[in-house]
């Protein structure tokens, strides 16, 4: 029978692996039948991620993963950045093991990169930054950095990042030998453009900080056809549609495929 830390640790994995979107329900009977536990297990599960910042609860809509606001994104990489790039300044010296480790995790990224598995390939690419902070010696942060590189998959899922899967694992290649040869400012510099080089690739809506801005898009008045035949499909939902998948609300969605 899984244990509460067994079932979040799931639930983080596979937002890092981007097989849970934001917004996806998570309820407590279907979480009880696959992982064979009682719904106070699976509530004590989700009450600790919902503590973390991942998932979100609802009186009448139940357990939710969390769906990120434009400001939430921005903290979440600001606090990122403050905390990968003090890890770095804060380290005096970086070991061989330490190294042979990142370049063994290196190893599997460049490999999930070559592969088929996409959810192994952003695994692993987030996983990348908590693999360094658990290097460089510190356990409490790695865990932090955890909760936060979740969270920025799921900004990325939700705002259709654009940064690419090759560049992101070049640019941990260059880090890690700025590490390796001791480079400690060269490290910290290339992890704070790393960083900035992922959040600008965020396609952010226009309009932050208006509240108004979705709904004022989604009702605005349809572009003229010139005479051509309506689709049966509005383009606002056509465009919709394009973004992330967001799962239903329908409590019979198995997660057994996602977990």
């Amino acid at each position: 029978m899984a244990t509460a830390p067994d079932i979040s640790n799931r639930i983080i994995e596979a937002v890092m692996a981007q097989k849970l979107a934001p917004g996806s329900r998570l309820g407590e009977q279907q979480l009880a039948l696959l992982f064979d536990c009682s719904r106070t297990i699976v509530r004590e599960a989700l009450t600790r991620l919902a503590v973390r910042g991942i998932v979100t609860v609802s009186s009448r809509r139940g357990w939710y993963v969390i769906e990120p606001s434009q400001e939430e994104a921005r903290e979440a990489f600001e606090a990122r950045r403050v905390i990968e790039m003090g890890l770095i300044r804060c380290t005096t010296d970086v070991s061989k093991a330490a190294i042979k480790q990142l370049k063994s995790h290196l190893t599997r990224e460049k490999a999930a990169i070559k592969g088929d598995d996409v959810g192994l390939r952003s695994f692993l690419l987030g996983d990348f930054h908590v693999c360094l902070a658990e290097c460089l010696g510190n356990s409490l942060l790695a865990d932090t950095l955890r909760d936060f590189t979740a969270r920025t998959t799921l900004i990325a899922m939700l705002y259709q990042s654009s940064h690419d899967a090759a560049q992101s694992c070049e640019e941990h290649v260059l880090i890690v030998q700025a590490l390796e040869k001791g480079d400690l400012a060269k490290a910290e510099k290339l992890m704070q453009a790393h960083i900035g080089s992922v959040q600008a690739a965020l396609k952010l809506q226009a309009g932050a900080g208006d509240p108004l801005a979705q709904l004022r898009s989604a009702l605005s008045p349809l572009a003229a056809q010139d005479n051509k035949p309506a689709s049966s499909v509005p383009s606002r939902v056509r465009k919709a549609g394009r973004t992330a998948a967001k799962p239903t609300d329908d409590s019979s969605t198995y997660l057994g495929a996602l977990l």
